[in-house]
């Protein structure tokens, strides 16, 4: 029986709802692991039961599930409190793994923020920045390997159940778990010819697809649609036992790589390698918009997004 200790920080909670999706498979799994802090399942408060103690306490545990990134002081402290009580920490998700979609802020200062926010929003009255009764920000969203050491990392925005199932239990097998440095472009089954014929289209325009027929479909940045999948580490498509074609999941939704698995290696830089790939096969990458936010959406931390220096008289 392994014991596990689960939590989440800046999240949204999708990536609880992943673990959820493992369906019947989980139910495989369950009765070799005991939850023993969960706040989205379970009543385990950070200060005793009844609020006795003075000092943030999370059971000790043999895994440590760790979801979000961290934005604010609180959030670091549970970060550390998990690291200090789980022999085997891992980060679920791409904002644990990488800073995920809120680390789009970090292309901001803190001060930058609060003014947008408390001041000089044209939806709410002027007023001065909270500080009464709440956590303070960090300077910046960290990725939860920033902050404390990471054990494994399960990347995704959800991630594939597949893959947290594989976790858990090589974790509970004793074996290592990592995933193959792969591109989505390895997995993916459109056609591709190397080169492209169109300039780069807007997001979000309809791709030209026969539903049903991933084979026949060129890939989606020869059709001038911009897809990450040259630059994303592949893993998302996995399916139970191996079973199946494996084809990516927003690929198998006719839609274009958006990166949430983040880089293929670590020390990668998809937004030079992304624009080196586009520009093998034609594309002018200079053409694509916002370029630092779209090809770091979700991979902010690591200090992959920050301020850029203020210009010569500005």
């Amino acid at each position: 029986m392994a014991t596990v200790a689960e939590e989440w920080l800046n999240i949204c909670g999708g990536c609880e709802v992943a673990i959820l999706d493992l369906g019947e498979k989980l139910l495989d799994v369950l009765p070799s692991l005991e939850f023993v802090h969960m706040p989205v399942l379970m009543d385990h408060k950070y200060f005793g039961q009844t609020g006795e103690k003075s000092e943030l306490e999370i059971p000790e545990a043999d895994v440590g599930m760790i979801s979000g990134g961290i934005r604010n002081e609180k959030e670091k402290h549970v970060a550390e409190e998990m690291r200090k009580k789980c022999k085997t920490l891992i980060a679920l998700g791409s904002c644990a793994c990488f800073g995920g979609i809120p680390a789009l802020a970090n292309m901001y200062t803190l001060d930058d923020i609060y003014e947008k926010v408390y001041r000089d929003s044209k939806t709410t009255e002027s007023a001065d920045t909270p500080s009464k009764d709440i956590p303070p920000l960090t300077d910046r969203v960290y990725a939860v390997d920033e902050v404390v050491n990471v054990d494994v990392h399960i990347p995704g925005c959800p991630m594939n159940p597949v893959i947290i199932l594989e976790a858990l239990t090589c974790l509970l097998e004793g074996k290592p778990f990592e995933l193959p440095e792969r591109s989505v472009c390895d997995d993916c089954p459109t056609k591709r010819e190397e080169k492209s014929d169109v300039g780069l289209k807007r997001p979000l325009q309809d791709a030209e697809f026969t539903p049903g027929e991933y084979n026949t479909m060129r890939c989606f940045n020869e059709q001038g649609i911009l897809c990450l999948g040259p630059v994303t580490r592949s893993g998302c498509g996995k399916q139970y036992n191996g079973n199946g074609e494996v084809v990516p999941r927003c690929v198998k939704g006719y839609m274009p790589c958006r990166g949430c698995f983040g880089p293929i290696r670590e020390g990668a830089n998809p937004l030079i390698d992304m624009m080196t790939a586009l520009s093998s096969i034609g594309l002018d990458a200079k053409l694509v918009e916002d370029r630092r936010a779209l090809l770091n959406r979700y991979i902010g931390g690591q200090n992959r997004l920050r301020p850029l220096p203020a210009k010569a008289g500005r």
